[in-house]
């Protein structure tokens, strides 16, 4: 069995290679760590490519210009570079929480056929708000799930929930798909589990995978990440329109209040204005398509996005 693992990577800090070195030290060991570096189109590669090649040789280095990047079209080019039965899409500021991520992810894809996905479990960084640090235990619980089409009924567009943060893929289903859509602003992750689902295949969320990441967003982030949300579901409607995500965003919104209330009620004003960004991002990205191009460039967090018109 050969495990891939594929980064996009943009300006990559010193995390970014402590991710590398992680992934070296797992107990299943990885054939190729496949990166493909976003930078401006006549730029050179930036200089601490040649010892990241030399120093680990499992690593493969592609480019791509910013123009050119898309969240889903970016993986999928990476995705055929790799010809693994399972490979692993990672974001560059996630950590493997310890040697034992890519294990098991691979025993979720292998314990069951009908598996087409499996997303690790992400826990908050040190540095993590109260807010940000229940947001993680509310979207990523203890417990394994597994979730098919039976589930639709009851858990709504949590369904479809996955997270490219960290999730492994089996290929033969993948290349059955088709792949991530693209163009994709955001959310490939959420659109490809979506139809693996409503092809009869399982979403696994493996707990026991674990990644240590979060972020601590400003309004103004949240509210271009929730535009950009907005804008992936409007462009999809054949997979979210029957499945709106407003009932899990105040179902989160209603627990946050009242853990806050038992820990730290000082933060409540803030969770307030964090959710109004929230709501008004998502409800203005839903209409983008009634705007001018250069607002929802200005309003969106995935900006070179629109440097070409992409409307569908």
């Amino acid at each position: 069995m050969r495990v891939d693992v594929i980064i996009p990577s943009f300006r990559p800090q010193k995390r970014f290679f402590e991710l590398i070195e992680r992934l070296e030290q797992q107990t299943v060991q990885i054939g190729r760590i496949i990166v493909f570096n976003t930078q401006p189109e006549k730029e050179a590669d930036p200089a601490w490519v040649p010892d990241l090649l030399r120093e680990h040789p499992s690593v493969r280095f592609f480019r791509v210009s910013e123009a050119a990047f898309d969240h889903g079209g970016t993986r999928q080019a990476a995705a055929a570079e790799s010809d693994a039965e399972f490979f692993i899409c990672m974001t560059q500021d996630a950590l493997p929480a310890d040697n034992f991520l890519v294990e098991r992810l691979t025993e979720a894809l292998l314990g069951r056929e009908d598996a087409a996905v499996a997303y690790a479990r992400q826990l908050p960084e040190a540095d993590a708000s109260p807010i940000e640090r229940f947001t993680r235990t509310f979207n990523y619980p203890q417990d394994d799930r597994v979730k098919t089409l039976a589930d639709l009924p009851a858990l709504g567009i949590k369904t479809f929930f996955c997270s490219n943060v960290c999730a492994a893929y089996r290929r033969s289903f993948f290349e059955q798909l088709g792949g991530f859509s693209s163009p994709t602003i955001f959310n490939e992750d959420m659109i490809y589990a979506a139809r693996a689902v409503k092809a009869g295949h399982a979403v696994v969320y493996a707990a026991g995978a674990r990644v240590i990441h979060s972020h601590n967003y400003s309004l103004r982030q949240l509210f271009s990440r929730n535009f950009d949300l907005g804008v992936s579901h409007a462009q999809y409607p054949e997979i979210f329109s029957d499945v709106p995500p407003e009932g899990e965003g105040a179902k989160l919104v209603k627990r946050t209040a009242v853990y806050l209330l038992k820990t730290h009620p000082f933060l409540l004003p803030l969770l307030c204005l964090q959710s109004a960004a929230k709501l008004t991002g998502y409800w203005l990205g839903k209409r983008y398509q009634r705007l001018p191009l250069f607002l929802t460039a200005r309003l969106s967090f995935q900006k070179p996005y629109w440097e070409k018109e992409r409307r569908p």
